[in-house]
């Protein structure tokens, strides 16, 4: 179980790790795409768009819906909701541990004094 959330996290900081991916995702939040409306503000070839959407897809980022010859793309938050609360954990752990430091050094400083 824990494996299996640690290859989804991977899988989510590595589709997120790309300016390319995280724009297409951010054009998502709208709605749905096609595959050539989230290609043709980009500075790459249709190809290589296709090749980050795959990349979000293989992290369950997007969901691809086919209708006749149109590849529709959607935004699926769960992944990122994943992210976002180990990043919170760890986020609080530092924090306590910073201010218990912050403390410390602080009684340094007043115990020179």
């Amino acid at each position: 179980m824990l494996n299996l959330m640690i290859k989804g996290l991977n899988a989510t900081f590595t589709a997120l790790s790309d300016p390319t991916r995280r724009s297409i995702l951010s054009r998502l939040t709208d709605g749905r795409l096609r595959i050539t409306e989230l290609a043709a503000p980009l500075p790459i070839s249709l190809a290589a768009t296709s090749k980050h959407i795959k990349i979000l897809e293989r992290a369950g980022l997007v969901i691809r819906d086919v209708r006749g010859r149109d590849h529709y793309i959607s935004l699926n938050p769960m992944p990122l909701a994943a992210a976002a609360d180990w990043i919170e954990s760890h986020r609080t752990f530092w924090e306590s541990r910073l201010n218990v430091l912050a403390s410390y050094l602080g009684e340094g400083d007043s115990a020179v004094e």
